[in-house]
């Protein structure tokens, strides 16, 4: 694949519920398909209203189906709270010899 192409972005927007996370999951293998996707998954949360359980279950299934998919996903924009959350749940930064697949909001 090529590097130079554009990175695949799905916002996170508003409350996430239980419901739109399966949704999500499908909108990322959508967007895959073809040969102008890029390798890397861009999940912004800067218009995430709400960081709760069920937005980590999102992260979580996103990064899941971005792996399936041979991509990595790279969360960006994150509140504090979301932040704190992905770390309580073990899924914040993913080692000192890996950057962080998670950027905060600036």
């Amino acid at each position: 694949m090529d590097s130079t192409r554009q990175p695949i972005v799905l916002e996170l927007v508003g409350r996430i519920t239980p419901a739109d996370v399966p949704l999500l999951c499908a909108r990322l293998r959508r967007r895959t398909t073809g040969d102008c996707a890029g390798r890397e998954v861009v999940c912004d949360a800067a218009r995430l209203a709400v960081a709760d359980l069920t937005a980590v279950e999102a992260v979580a299934r996103l990064r899941l189906t971005a792996r399936r998919l041979g991509r990595e996903l790279r969360l960006a924009n994150a509140g504090p709270e979301l932040l704190t959350l992905l770390a309580l749940a073990g899924l914040g930064d993913d080692g000192p010899d890996r950057p962080s697949p998670v950027s905060p909001r600036r």
